[in-house]
C-alpha cells in the first residue's frame, strides 16, 4: 500500500490541487486519501485498478472540499505545473508562466465536469476509459464532455485575447 501511494502521490496531489486550487486543501485531500487506503486494508489489494480508484476518491474528496469552501480561488495553483526552465531565458519563463496562469484561470471558470475532463485528459494524459471509471460515467459521455470542454476552452481563449496557445 505504501509503495503504491508513494509511486502515485504526485499525480494524485496535482489532480487535487488542480481541482481545488488550494495547496492546503490538496495536502488535506492527500492525507484523507492515505487514510482511506489504510482503512481499506486488505481490500485495497483486491482492487483491480488501484490508480483509477484513488483518482476517483481524490476527485470526490476534492469536490467535497470545493463545496465546503465555496470555491475559494488562490494563486498558489501556479506551482502545480511549473514549467522546466533550465534552457530558457528569464523573459521567456515569465511569459510562459503568465500564459499558463491565464490559461488555468480560463479552465477554472469552466463547469466542474469540463474542468475535470480537461485535467484528466490533457494534463494527466489518461485514457477515455480511465476517465469514465474515475467520473463514473459512460465512455460516450466522456467523449462528449471532452469535445465540449475543448470547444468551450477554445472560445474562452478567443474571447480573452490570448494569442499564443
Amino acid at each position: 500500500m505504501e509503495n503504491f501511494l508513494l509511486a502515485y502521490k504526485d499525480k494524485f496531489y496535482r489532480f487535487a490541487l488542480r481541482l481545488t486550487g488550494d495547496r492546503d486543501d490538496a495536502d488535506d485531500i492527500m492525507q484523507e486519501l492515505a487514510i482511506k487506503i489504510w482503512k481499506k486494508g486488505e481490500d485495497f489489494e483486491k482492487i483491480e485498478n488501484k490508480e483509477a480508484w484513488c483518482m476517483t476518491v481524490t476527485r470526490n474528496l476534492s469536490i467535497d472540499r470545493i463545496r465546503k469552501n465555496k470555491m475559494r480561488e488562490h494563486e498558489s495553483i501556479k506551482d502545480a505545473y511549473k514549467v522546466s526552465s533550465d534552457s530558457r531565458n528569464p523573459e521567456k519563463i515569465l511569459e510562459s508562466d503568465d500564459l499558463m496562469t491565464k490559461l488555468k484561470h480560463l479552465i477554472s471558470s469552466m463547469p466542474e465536469n469540463y474542468k475535470t475532463v480537461i485535467q484528466l485528459r490533457e494534463i494527466e494524459e489518461m485514457t477515455y476509459k480511465e476517465i469514465a471509471e474515475i467520473m463514473d460515467i459512460d465512455l460516450h459521455k466522456v467523449k462528449v464532455y471532452i469535445f465540449r470542454a475543448r470547444k468551450m476552452l477554445q472560445q474562452l481563449i478567443l474571447n480573452s485575447g490570448l494569442k499564443r496557445i
